[in-house]
């Protein structure tokens, strides 16, 4: 199952499971978003639920088919906006700490019966900006400094479950979401010079198929050049 997988680092893993021939969830926020993400990737499912809106997502999860078996749950969707602390106001801070950190904390209890019986690898994609902090960075980074120690604390406590949780921690990575930072910058946007989301795909993917003796907890990704 995975979030976040039309654009970005969410649809380079997306495309690289389904071409292997993985049976693919893909959680969209409506149902014309459902439909286009199952038109990308025929054979695979769609469960709607608008992460922008977390408190909802456990009646909408109840309207629908719930896969009986989830093997890996990728936490890729997110969202940012850049600002000074002394200008972001409380909206700002709750759509982020809401997509970023808020529903995948709701996605995961929500799925949690499932994971448990499957012994399911559940990956956060995070951020160095869960690492460190810069200025007008500060209500992403919150999130993602959150969303590392939802990660910790759910490794701990689902550990006797047989449930092995990652946290991954790209450098700026060739997306959408880094146009955006750099229009928000004011800086010019070269794809080039950043990480190519394949690269990130490939450290996913790897985390979920790594041999159950043994689980990576956290893997930084940092560009190249």
């Amino acid at each position: 199952m995975i979030t976040g997988a039309g654009s970005g680092i969410g649809a380079a893993v997306a495309a690289r499971l389904h071409a292997r021939g993985d049976d693919l969830v893909l959680l969209a926020r409506d149902a014309g978003r459902a439909r286009e993400l199952v038109d990308r990737y025929p054979g695979a499912t769609s469960l709607v639920g608008d992460l922008a809106d977390p408190d909802r997502l456990s009646w909408a999860f109840s309207k629908q088919a719930v896969p009986e078996r989830i093997d890996s749950l990728l936490h890729i969707a997110g969202i940012v906006d850049l600002g000074p602390v002394g200008e972001l106001r409380p909206k700002t801070w709750h759509q982020q700490l809401n997509v970023n950190l808020i529903a995948p904390a709701e996605v995961t209890r929500l799925l949690l019966p499932t994971l448990r019986a499957s012994k399911a690898t559940v990956v956060f994609v995070n951020s160095g900006a869960g690492l460190s902090a810069h200025p007008d960075w500060s209500a992403y980074a919150a999130s993602k400094h959150g969303l590392k120690a939802l990660a910790d604390s759910l490794r701990g406590e689902e550990k006797p479950h047989g449930i092995r949780v990652t946290s991954v921690y790209p450098g700026r990575t060739a997306s959408p979401m880094q146009a955006k930072v750099h229009s928000q910058e004011g800086k010019e946007y070269d794809p080039a010079a950043w990480i190519d989301p394949e690269s990130v795909a490939t450290t996913i993917v790897m985390a979920i198929d790594l041999p159950r003796d043994a689980e990576v907890n956290d893997l930084s990704v940092r560009p190249g050049r």
